[in-house]
């Protein structure tokens, strides 16, 4: 599942980027098949692990001709990057699991040179704050959502740092329903029936990309879509 339009971002082969809170790969991946050379950074070293095995194997792929990719366990806080390193970063769901978000949003303003480009993306207010009213175990587990953002205030953030935004949209309409409903019979429940078949039809949506659901997520992503999406320019 993919958050961040690399269109947008433009991303293009051969630009250094970094996927910063990585997780296990996903935007990683997708920017290594358009010829980028990748660094995938997360805190957790598991997913790390995980994400670099995937790498290793899709550059292993005889037809391959896309781009490079590396990893690295490190802290938001103190990234192992000299300044100026990267013409692209994706954030995608990172900072709103961060308690000090504008010490992070420093170090990804440092390392990215100027010029470059950076994808930011974080749970979106009012589907989010819903989420936390049904559920107080939704966020006050270790490592979970420390704050809810409004757009304006983190591009306010994200400002203040020395970005410019140049576009925005909204992403996943169709799971915003789906954490409301996690989140009304247990966060941890996903052998409840209904949890079960939701996550069945979002499979089924990722894997086939049908107009069945990419036309009905797209009309109510301005309303319901559970990522805000930002794309922000270093000036040069």
């Amino acid at each position: 599942m993919l958050t961040v339009r690399y269109d947008t971002l433009r991303v293009a082969p051969g630009d250094r980027l970094m996927d910063m809170g990585s997780g296990g790969g996903r935007h990683a991946f997708e920017a290594m098949r358009y010829g980028a050379r990748v660094v995938a950074v997360d805190a957790d070293a598991g997913e790390v692990k995980a994400a670099t095995g995937m790498m290793q194997a899709i550059v292993a792929e005889e037809a391959w001709t896309g781009g490079t990719g590396g990893s690295s366990v490190a802290d938001a806080l103190a990234l192992p990057f000299l300044s100026d390193s990267f013409d692209r970063i994706i954030a995608a769901e990172v900072l709103e699991h961060i308690p000090d978000d504008r010490g992070a949003i420093l170090e990804l303003v440092r390392v990215l040179r100027p010029g470059g480009t950076m994808a930011v993306t974080v749970p979106r207010w009012l589907p989010e704050l819903v989420t936390w009213a049904i559920s107080d175990e939704y966020h006050m587990t270790p490592g979970g959502h420390v704050r809810i953002y409004r757009r304006s205030a983190l591009i306010e953030r994200l400002e203040c740092a020395g970005l410019e935004v140049y576009s925005r949209h909204h992403a996943h309409a169709l799971h915003t329903p789906y954490w409301w409903l996690k989140a009304a019979v247990g966060v941890g429940n996903d052998d409840h029936r209904l949890v079960r078949a939701y996550h069945r039809m979002l499979v089924w949506d990722i894997t086939h990309h049908t107009p069945l659901t990419r036309v009905p997520e797209a009309l109510l992503n301005p309303v319901l879509g559970k990522s805000s999406v930002l794309y922000l320019r270093k000036p040069a």
